[in-house]
């Protein structure tokens, strides 16, 4: 019975560190399309740093795809406990 209650604080602090690195995540990931705000902002994106945000915006995508994964588990896991 105790071991069931340590368990159920521990994977819900997993949970609750998990959930907070996934919305600071999201946030960071840039917009699929700068669309018009792009074009008033005369943002002037040369080839290098396009392709810079591109592979940092690829590694936030994949630290994403992580990070909802051990959120559904720990999700299921808090509801199964």
């Amino acid at each position: 019975m105790k071991g069931n209650i340590l368990m159920t604080i521990a994977v819900t602090i997993i949970h609750l560190v998990v959930c907070a690195v996934l919305i600071v995540v999201v946030l960071t990931q840039s917009g699929k399309t700068s669309g018009l705000s792009g074009a008033i902002g005369g943002g002037s994106d040369t080839y290098l740093s396009k392709n810079k945000a591109k592979s940092f915006d690829s590694r936030l995508a994949r630290v994403t795809k992580w990070f909802a994964a051990v959120f559904a588990l720990t999700t299921l896991a808090l509801h199964l406990l």
